[in-house]
């Protein structure tokens, strides 16, 4: 039985209501529990959490999924704030036990003390920027990838603590044109 973390991010803000990673992630609840192969805990990181449970949770996964939106080009803040304390809290708890280095070499292996190997994660997006913002080089992101560019501190932070990344699934200019082929 395959275990899986759902991580909703989403949160009302502004003129965001947080329907649509709130529709993201009933998708995924309705497709995993129609499937008796997997069982399924779900965070909703603006609702009250036990920080210690949560890390129970992560360690617990086979795999973790995140939605949220991006909102001035990275993640909101209360899922910043779910994660800091966490993560944090995380330290030899079975999430990660150190930065990787040892004394007798401390400029090399940063990064590499993560316990949470075998656990995969994947990362779904909203986005107010058009794809092309990402992909033609004269635009914004100046041909970065959302991976690659804005979400890259982000797969750092998991790959700090041994998780192995899935493909990620980006839906790009939700307010102006969302494609609901898409969807």
């Amino acid at each position: 039985m395959k275990k899986m973390l759902i991580i909703n991010g989403g949160k009302a803000f502004a003129h965001s209501g947080a329907k649509l990673n709130e529709t993201i992630t009933q998708w995924d609840l309705q497709f995993l529990k129609a499937n008796p192969n997997f069982e399924i805990k779900l965070t909703e990181v603006v609702q009250p959490y036990n920080v210690e449970e949560e890390i129970e949770k992560f360690v617990w996964a086979d795999v973790i999924i995140y939605h949220f939106p991006i909102w001035w080009m990275y993640i909101p803040y209360s899922l910043k704030e779910y994660l800091d304390r966490v993560l944090t809290a995380g330290h030899r708890k079975g999430m990660y036990y150190s930065d990787g280095r040892k004394a007798d070499n401390p400029k090399r292996n940063y990064g590499t003390g993560g316990l949470m190997h075998g656990i995969k994660y994947m990362v779904t997006t909203t986005w107010n920027a058009p794809e092309e913002a990402f992909t033609i080089p004269e635009e914004f992101f100046e041909g970065r990838s959302v991976d690659d560019g804005v979400l890259f501190p982000f797969h750092k932070m998991n790959a700090f603590c041994g998780l192995t990344p899935l493909k990620s699934c980006h839906f790009h200019n939700v307010e102006k044109n969302l494609e609901e082929t898409r969807l």
